[in-house]
């Protein structure tokens, strides 16, 4: 579905992503994890187009990802950002359909609301809350309104980044457990980028460790724990003394 090949990203002497190549199968729900600055963000943003590579190639459904191509993928993924990203001027309901609203093949208003209705059930919101503001909302609640816009359109492609932080632990594993569920159900090719193992576990059919600009490690999540690699086991178990250097 989605394949990079060789992907070099710079900014200035800084080299974020040094040939990183990875495949993402139709249907497969890829993790991939990574410290802080290893370059998991910048890749998702190579994908989307937010910025462009220096070298390489992103494909899609084996085709480059090039200007023309890029205007039909973007309106079969959804998005769910770290901090949730929701407009604090706007109703819970047009949040969910923001992009609905607007552009080619809009919704009529009845129907936008409707179709926030059915994707506030689907991650167990009732339908009071789509008249309420982000503001009147806890932080767990704000998570899933953010979930239910992300499949808003029903999209082929899902991009989940940090989706847990800054929830507690019951939170996080109930927004870890829709996800998973969402994925299955819709069939849906997603690629999640997180520090959160327990998040991992929940989500992940295979995952890939990026460590200093590449792929350090890829592989099913349920062969995780038994490799041998010995940066992917440091960051897997948390451990201060590693080859992934940490600052004392």
């Amino acid at each position: 579905m989605i394949a990079l090949q060789d992907v070099h990203k710079s900014f200035g002497p800084n080299a974020v992503l040094r040939g990183v190549s990875l495949e993402v199968p139709k249907g497969q729900s890829l993790v991939v994890i990574g410290g802080s600055g290893s370059g998991k963000s910048v890749l998702l943003k190579c994908i989307l187009g937010l910025e462009a590579p220096d070298a390489g190639r992103i494909l899609y459904e084996g085709a480059p990802l090039d200007a023309r191509r890029r205007g039909p993928f973007l309106s079969r993924f959804g998005m769910l950002f770290q901090g949730g990203a929701l407009f604090d001027s706007l109703p819970v309901w047009e949040n969910i359909c923001f992009r609905l609203l607007r552009g080619p093949g809009r919704l009529s208003r009845s129907a936008a609301r409707e179709r926030a209705v059915d994707k506030l059930a689907r991650v167990g919101l009732g339908p009071d809350v789509a008249e309420r503001h982000p503001a009147e909302l806890s932080g767990g609640m704000q998570k899933r309104v953010a979930l239910a816009r992300a499949i808003a359109a029903d999209p082929e492609v899902i991009f989940f980044d940090e989706p847990t932080t800054g929830l507690d632990p019951i939170m996080a594993g109930v927004i870890n457990d829709l996800i998973r569920g969402i994925v299955t159900d819709m069939g849906a090719t997603a690629i999640t980028i997180t520090h959160d193992m327990a998040s991992v576990r929940a989500i992940a059919d295979e995952v890939a460790m990026l460590h200093a600009g590449k792929i350090r490690w890829r592989g099913p999540v349920a062969a995780m724990d038994a490799a041998e690699d010995p940066y992917l086991r440091q960051f897997v178990t948390g451990a201060a003394e590693g080859p992934i250097e940490t600052i004392r």
